[in-house]
């Protein structure tokens, strides 16, 4: 995509915006970042993104200046979309492309990919397809790794056709919770989401993955 405008806006299409470079995906914000043209420079500013945009493995802050470079790469969404940035001198334009548009993540030192648009995993070549609640599951957890996840964030966010009530109380038994962990650890094998619980805290994701 060539920057011909002094201003270009990437996000996630919706009836009331269509950005400049529009996404699909639900982890990249309406609004996401902007790439500026200022004194011969592209200079990128997130918009406050919920999920962040990194340049080359450093998330930025919100609103800051960024100046581009040739090379660098830059990713939205906890990388699940990985944006390759150049100068194209010859027109004096810039130049988003071409698009690397990863739809998986690595997980380093663990035998897994995983899809998370097609919601299936590869454990050792072998691909294994996420049921609704594992994939959400997993998705948070995934998502605050190394952290302990509360039972009520990880109630509501699994099953959050069954949240209900002026406090948002979510109608899901701990035996109910228990019992989909227990179900992924079987079904994908105990080593490949080290999933350890913290008996009435919640539950921790334990890896040495980083995040992107």
């Amino acid at each position: 995509m060539n920057l011909r405008e002094d201003e270009i806006l990437v996000g996630r299409a919706s009836r009331q915006i269509t950005p400049d470079l529009a996404f699909t995906n639900a982890f990249i914000s309406r609004k996401h970042f902007v790439i500026r043209k200022e004194q011969d420079k592209a200079v990128l500013y997130d918009l406050g993104s919920r999920h962040g945009t990194q340049i080359n493995g450093v998330t930025l802050t919100p609103h800051m200046p960024y100046p581009l470079s040739n090379f660098d790469i830059i990713k939205l969404a906890k990388g699940m979309v990985a944006l390759d940035f150049s100068y194209m001198f010859a027109d004096q334009t810039l130049d988003i492309g071409p698009l690397s548009i990863t739809r998986y993540l690595e997980i380093p030192q663990l035998p897994l990919t995983i899809h998370w648009e097609k919601r299936e995993c590869v454990v050792e070549g072998r691909r294994i397809r996420m049921s609704e609640k594992e994939y959400l599951l997993i998705r948070v957890l995934h998502e605050n790794a190394n952290r302990l996840v509360p039972l009520s964030e990880i109630k509501s966010r699994v099953w959050p056709e069954r949240v209900s009530g002026p406090q948002g109380v979510t109608d899901v038994t701990l035996d109910e919770l228990n019992a989909l962990v227990y179900r992924v650890r079987k079904k994908y094998g105990k080593d490949t989401f080290p999933i350890s619980a913290v008996r009435g805290g919640g539950y921790m994701l334990e890896s040495e993955m980083k995040s992107f």
